[in-house]
């Protein structure tokens, strides 16, 4: 399910027909069916966010789903308070505030939990030099994907998906397993590389 939940099409795809070959039915009907297209639906409404364009990724959401904007409050907010960040971002100062106060002071007053992130948003204006503010954070590439990975989770939610995948977990769980068996006694280590034809 990793590379569904990470938008890996490609290796996907390649992925599932090699379990074919091998016998293994990965995702063919019943409820674990694999639909590969909405991977790229998916990966170019993230694509839109990474990217900073906000109309667009709302656009790409409401056209795989309208209601998941609906259904998620949070997200919405998420996604108008980026698109402020985009607007500061091209000094575009007076449309933010407007946008600010015509879209996002509403969600403020419906969820008071959004005032203090729009407040944070709003310390943006206040500086002349933003990439050395202390909410400089905002304009970084790490609010892009946190944004874009909120959206996909919340689609995968939608389309009835898992939204984590399993994989890095087993791979704790692997090791942490490995660990508390060592420290019984001796135990050989296993070496992932070992495992991988040559």
């Amino acid at each position: 399910d990793y590379l569904v939940i990470e938008g890996y099409k490609d290796a996907a795809v390649q992925f599932a027909a090699e379990c074919r070959e091998e016998g293994l039915e990965m995702g063919e009907g019943g409820p674990g069916k694999i639909d590969f297209e909405s991977i790229t639906e998916r990966m170019h409404t993230r694509m839109a966010v990474q990217r900073g364009d906000i109309k667009q990724a709302i656009e790409k959401t409401n056209d795989i789903n309208p209601t998941i904007l609906d259904e998620n409050p949070q997200l919405y907010f998420h996604l108008q308070q980026q698109k402020m960040i985009e607007m500061i971002r091209a000094g575009d100062i007076e449309r933010a505030i407007v946008f600010a106060q015509q879209e996002l002071a509403r969600c403020g007053e419906e969820n008071p939990a959004f005032l203090e992130e729009l407040e944070r948003t709003m310390a943006l204006i206040a500086f002349e030099d933003q990439a050395n503010c202390p909410v400089a954070d905002l304009l970084g590439p790490a609010q892009r994907q946190m944004i874009a990975s909120e959206l996909n989770a919340a689609i995968l939610t939608n389309q009835c998906r898992e939204k984590d995948p399993k994989l890095p977990g087993l791979l704790k769980l692997m090791a942490w397993c490995e660990t508390q068996l060592m420290k019984k006694g001796q135990l050989p280590r296993v070496d992932l590389n070992d495992l991988l034809p040559e």
